[in-house]
């Protein structure tokens, strides 16, 4: 179902409908997004869950004034930083850090079927700035343009081109480092 079909659901008074056609719709692309972020299955599967209750919560001020698709992953997004700062914070307690924290996550994840290149390449990613992470994430595995990514992020084009530029050369060299 499109955004509009599911936009004008919800105007028609089937808010229920809607809400469900976009958890079919979104579920598995935003946790995908978030599981990126989390490096969990329970993880990103707990988020979801805490995303789509905000949804349903914010369903009714959505304006249209972007996307239906850019407002869900802007509230994705948001969702798994607040997630990882909160994890910085339980790390830091625990005198470990976040990047440390979240590569013990790849390593025993059960639900992890990638192999050694993709779990390499997941603690790369895990060692970018915030800011280069998301950009990284969205562009890369998500295959999307520069002008979404602006949308969803609140960031000029060309700030993300640079970050995403800084990103990959990082993960390049950490990949090199390693093979």
């Amino acid at each position: 179902m499109s955004d509009n079909e599911i936009i004008a659901l919800y105007n028609g008074g089937q808010t229920e409908k809607a809400f469900n056609a976009i958890i079919d719709s979104y579920s598995e692309r935003l946790y995908w997004h978030v599981r990126r972020f989390t490096c969990s299955h329970e993880d990103a599967d707990d988020l979801l869950q805490d995303i789509f209750i905000k949804v349903w919560k914010a369903l009714p001020s959505f304006r249209s004034d972007s996307q239906l698709f850019t407002w869900l992953y802007r509230i994705a997004t948001n969702e798994a930083l607040n997630f990882i700062r909160k994890n910085r914070f339980k790390a830091s307690l625990k005198a470990e850090s976040l990047e440390s924290l979240l590569d013990r996550k790849v390593d025993e994840d059960t639900y992890f079927d990638g192999d050694e290149m993709q779990r390499e390449i997941q603690k790369a990613i895990n060692t970018l700035p915030a800011k280069q992470k998301q950009v990284f994430l969205l562009r890369y595995f998500d295959e999307m343009p520069y002008e979404q990514i602006s949308e969803i992020l609140g960031t000029s084009v060309g700030s993300l081109k640079a970050s995403y530029h800084h990103a990959y050369f990082k993960v390049k060299a950490y990949m090199e480092a390693r093979f």
